[in-house]
């Protein structure tokens, strides 16, 4: 018998690898190919690769686009491509391409990654104000990379730092006062004609459901809104399902699916993944989570739907960072109790959701409603977008800036006092005080 020729070796094992790497790039395991890890925001769906690159061309800018432009619109994008049409910019942009998503957040590179995926230098924004430093004596002596500190400057979103939101609220006001989160919609439905209440003898299920789960959905807002057993379970005249999908919760609820599958806890559905679970967090989680996928019912009792219990309790019964593991001793917390016991009014208490997952205004159905938004990401980072519609509810802008500014105090989960005073009001008093004009608003 012949002996392989070493053309016949050379070629099998050029079949044997393509072959592991045709099965790899089809499969699940396709972080084989990548050049490193993911970023916070985005390891969750890194398997997941066409959504943002397209063979032989990269990452176009489209692919960013496609999850955040109503992101960047909402936050009246401060640096957004249409600015830097102008000639004039021209020089700035053979410095820093500043039109392009990936100049400044490249994935991949955790060696240069910092805060919120950039991978850029800080200081970068000397790039284009070189002059500000002299401009403004507010700003001199004062280095480069202090731009972005908490209570400064953002890239893209600075609707609570521009210099006209800081003077509007220059004034004394108290730090801190009893404020109410907004009233919301109690339920946002299709419509389903006109519904009565239901009762526990009006219970159509399929004759298997336990008392006790009949009881906790005849005390339920489902109940009382007219929603029976089949209409879940048996949606559109389907055969009975235990356990509904989410699509059926979304046949009602129409805003909150939209949010959920922005933020990291729906966010691999959005892409045709498996829903995330805790043990894929990069965050600590509890040793005890719940280590099934996530879904509505995941902090939704679909039962009682007892939103107060998916507002806290929920929270807590996974994350198990420092700011999380504080909560239960902090002065929010304190609220919470009070509202929950009726010693303080509806709205009052500060539970993890109504800083994380706030009410917002929203248009559902062409009506303008207050829903809670149930993206958790939408006002995380940078730290100052939770101003206008989260802290500014029960504290001054002033002490806002300054507890957002705490490193320190946001894992003691507001316990206490900040360190130090962010001076971005007392700058643009100053300004206005000794007649500089301010700059033209983009």
């Amino acid at each position: 018998m012949r002996a392989p020729r070493p053309t016949h070796i050379w070629l099998l094992l050029t079949l044997v690898a393509g072959g592991y790497l045709a099965f790899n790039l089809q499969g699940p395991r396709k972080v084989v190919f990548r050049p490193g890890p993911a970023t916070d925001g985005h390891h969750q769906i890194e398997v997941a690769c066409a959504n943002c690159h397209t063979p032989f061309n990269g990452v176009p800018e489209a692919a960013c686009l496609d999850c955040h432009a109503g992101e960047l619109q909402q936050a009246q994008d401060s640096h957004a491509p249409s600015i830097f049409g102008n000639p004039r910019y021209a020089v700035d942009l053979a410095k820093l391409d500043a039109r392009r998503c990936i100049t400044c957040h490249t994935e991949h590179r955790p060696e240069i990654t910092g805060s919120m995926g950039v991978t850029v230098p800080l200081g970068f924004c000397v790039l284009c104000h070189a002059e500000v430093a002299e401009e403004r004596p507010t700003h001199r002596g004062l280095s480069t990379g202090t731009c972005a500190s908490a209570g400064c400057h953002n890239y893209h979103d600075n609707r609570a730092l521009h210099e006209d939101f800081l003077l509007r609220h220059a004034g004394p006001d108290a730090p801190t006062f009893q404020g109410l989160a907004p009233p919301r919609e109690t339920w946002i439905a299709r419509d389903l004609g006109d519904r009565t209440p239901l009762g526990a003898a009006d219970a159509d299920d399929s004759g298997s459901s336990a008392p006790e789960v009949v009881a906790a959905w005849a005390g339920s807002a489902h109940a009382a809104s007219g929603v029976a057993c089949s209409d879940c379970h048996r949606a559109e005249g389907a055969d009975w399902v235990d356990d509904p999908p989410r699509d059926v919760c979304a046949s009602c609820h129409q805003a909150e699916p939209q949010g959920f599958l922005a933020g990291r806890h729906g966010m691999r559905l959005s892409v045709a993944l498996d829903a995330v679970s805790p043990p894929m967090a990069r965050q600590p989680m509890r040793p005890d989570a719940p280590s099934g996928s996530l879904g509505c019912g995941s902090c939704h009792d679909v039962h009682d739907v007892d939103v107060r219990s998916a507002a806290v309790g929920a929270c807590l019964s996974c994350h198990a960072d420092e700011h999380s593991e504080a909560y239960p001793g902090s002065p929010h917390a304190r609220t919470w109790e009070s509202e929950i016991s009726g010693n303080a009014p509806a709205g009052s208490g500060v539970g993890c959701a109504t800083c994380h997952m706030p009410r917002t205004s929203m248009r559902v159905g062409g009506d303008a409603r207050t829903v809670v938004q149930h993206n958790q990401n939408d006002n995380l980072r940078p730290r100052e977008k939770m101003i206008r519609e989260v802290c500014m509810n029960c504290h001054s802008l002033s002490f806002s800036l300054d507890a957002l500014a705490d490193a320190d105090l946001i894992r003691r989960n507001f316990a206490g006092l900040p360190a130090r005073h962010v001076e971005s009001i007392d700058m643009a008093s100053s300004r206005r005080n000794t007649a500089e004009e301010p700059p033209p608003r983009n």
